[in-house]
């Protein structure tokens, strides 16, 4: 795709979004090739990009919200500050990018590769991490609210989670060994079968978890509280 026939999808985008799809034509990127792609503010609302290949594409602060991406490669992008509200990412990978302070309320992010992804501050309300990869993550410092998110069997392993709200989260069978929970507030979350061999619970609060079956070996226990944990 040449840089003239890009220009010429995203301005009828745009027309189309503007007029409420009276005029102009919505985007449709399927399949291509935007790789290294300078799309800063890019106004991609509703925009198909399905397998899209946007590696270190430089996306920040655009506008993806309820975009399709499944399947997209996102791999080391600059999307710090983009609004992917209900974006569908099903399956994409976003390894190592970098999602600082975006909001990513009610996105599809099932099965999607997240290892070494920067997700501080990112707004994760509702988002749908099921099975997601987040191997070596960093959520710190939760304005990540992953308040009853859906994390079952997900790959936490080594994850920053130091003060996350994961209350009424489901973490079951997730893998959260060496993961950091300091602080972490999970009360009432799911772990129930999860790995959390030698994570950090320092100071964490597990009021009325479930813990059933949880992998607990080596894990810092100092000053959490456990009232009314099941086991």
């Amino acid at each position: 795709m040449t840089k003239e026939e890009l220009t010429k999808i995203l301005g009828d985008h745009l027309v189309w979004l503007e007029t409420g799809g009276e005029r102009g034509e919505r985007a449709d990127l399927e399949g291509a090739s935007l790789y290294l792609l300078n799309l800063v503010g890019a106004r991609l609302e509703r925009a198909n990009l399905e397998r899209a290949n946007l590696y270190r594409a430089n996306l920040e602060g655009a506008n993806l919200e309820g975009a399709y991406l499944r399947d997209a490669n996102l791999g080391n992008a600059n999307l710090q500050s983009a609004n992917l509200r209900d974006a569908n990412l099903r399956d994409a990978s976003l390894r190592d990018a970098n999602l600082g302070n975006a909001n990513l309320q009610s996105a599809n992010l099932r099965d999607a590769d997240l290892v070494g992804a920067n997700l501080q501050s990112a707004d994760l309300v509702g988002a749908n991490l099921a099975g997601a990869n987040l191997r070596g993550a960093d959520l710190s410092n939760a304005d990540a609210d992953l308040r009853g998110a859906n994390l079952e069997g997900a790959n936490l392993e080594r994850a920053n989670l130091e003060r996350a709200d994961l209350r009424y989260a489901s973490l079951a069978g997730a893998n959260l060994g060496g993961a950091n929970l300091e602080r972490a507030n999970l009360e009432r979350a799911n772990l129930a079968g999860a790995n959390l061999e030698n994570a950090n619970l320092e100071r964490a609060h597990l009021e009325r978890a479930n813990l059933g079956d949880a992998k607990l070996l080596g894990a810092n226990l100092e000053d959490a509280n456990w009232s009314g944990a099941r086991f």
